[in-house]
């Protein structure tokens, strides 16, 4: 639907006849009038055709003057309404990837993989998910670093954590510094909004504060921490006499609830692929990712149409006025000499 952004200003149209109205004629120009005793042998021969030159002059002036008007008004192409999600979340999603992270004492698609294999996999169909939120990504180990800012652009964010490898921050765990890195990025955003899921495998055992600390800063800032343990279960250790399983020691639910806690979120626990499965699951309940929709009608400007085909006529017309007088001069030169 094509509609008039300024419809008011087509009132402008009839303003030419308004100067021509009322506007003081020009006064004479100085000087007596040439006189030619063969005058009525030249307006034979030309009066027909300048007539015609001067209406269409005319006519193109006022289509001219109407296109402009036009423009001004600023027509626009009005497409079908579009409803649009508005963001519930700036989520931020901080991922360990410590040397831990290389045990394969996972299993997906019935072959065993690495834990970090399959926090790709789970949390990447998360993030798939998550329509319409701002998410942004934090890799830690002995130090945490920011991936990925808070982006809506999903895609980059899956590929970048799919380029994760082990030992890429160092082999160490600093869950602390992880969690300030979050803090320092969600507290420009808005209070409800800010949410950081943290998964790891270990205990803290770098960075420059303690994870307790940093969650009663996050909780300062209004910012909820999910955290999710993975490990901590019956583990695969290969030994020259087969595969054994023992207990994993190197998870620290404690400090991960004490995390949550301290910041009004939840801590979970998963020990196999399901589990984990089950947690992001669940973050998609708890954290719905859209609060709201907005109606919004793609617009197309065309005012750039009627601007073009206006300054095209005006061209013409120079043009033509330009030869017209070339023409004119030569016909005077023409009858100058016959006179002689």
């Amino acid at each position: 639907m094509i509609s008039l952004a300024f419809p008011w200003i087509l009132a402008a149209l009839p303003l030419p006849l308004l100067v021509r109205r009322f506007a003081p004629p020009a006064p004479p120009r100085a000087g007596r009038a040439l006189r030619l005793p063969f005058l009525h042998e030249i307006r034979g021969l030309h009066i027909g055709a300048a007539m015609g030159l001067a209406r269409w002059h005319q006519g193109a002036g006022w289509l001219a003057w109407a296109l402009l008007v036009l423009a001004a008004a600023q027509p626009q192409w009005l497409g079908e309404p579009v409803r649009l999600p508005l963001a519930g979340r700036d989520l931020m999603l901080a991922v360990d990837v410590s040397g831990s992270m290389e045990q394969d004492d996972y299993r997906l698609e019935g072959r065993p993989v690495t834990r970090l294999a399959v926090v790709k996999a789970v949390a990447g169909r998360f993030i798939e998910r998550r329509t319409g939120d701002r998410l942004g990504l934090i890799l830690f180990g002995s130090r945490a670093y920011l991936q990925t800012p808070l982006t809506y652009d999903r895609t980059t964010v899956r590929a970048m954590l799919d380029e994760a490898v082990i030992g890429l921050a160092g082999r160490e765990t600093a869950i602390g510094d992880a969690i300030a890195v979050a803090i320092k990025r969600l507290k420009e955003q808005p209070q409800d909004n800010r949410v950081l899921i943290l998964l790891t495998d270990g205990a803290n055992t770098a960075g420059n504060i303690a994870p307790v600390d940093a969650a009663r800063v996050a909780a300062q800032a209004n910012v909820r921490i999910y955290t999710i343990g993975i490990g901590g279960g019956p583990v695969g250790v290969r030994t020259p006499f087969g595969m054994l399983k023992q207990q994993g020691i190197d998870l620290d639910p404690a400090t991960l609830q004490a995390i949550a806690d301290a910041t009004g979120g939840r801590y979970f626990q998963a020990t196999d692929t399901a589990q984990l499965a089950q947690v992001y699951a669940e973050l998609d309940r708890l954290e719905p990712s859209v609060r709201d929709t907005r109606s919004f009608r793609p617009m197309h400007a065309l005012f750039m149409w009627p601007t073009t085909l206006a300054l095209l006529i005006s061209v013409g017309l120079v043009l033509s006025t330009l030869l017209t007088r070339r023409g004119r001069v030569a016909g005077s030169a023409g009858v100058r000499r016959d006179a002689v």
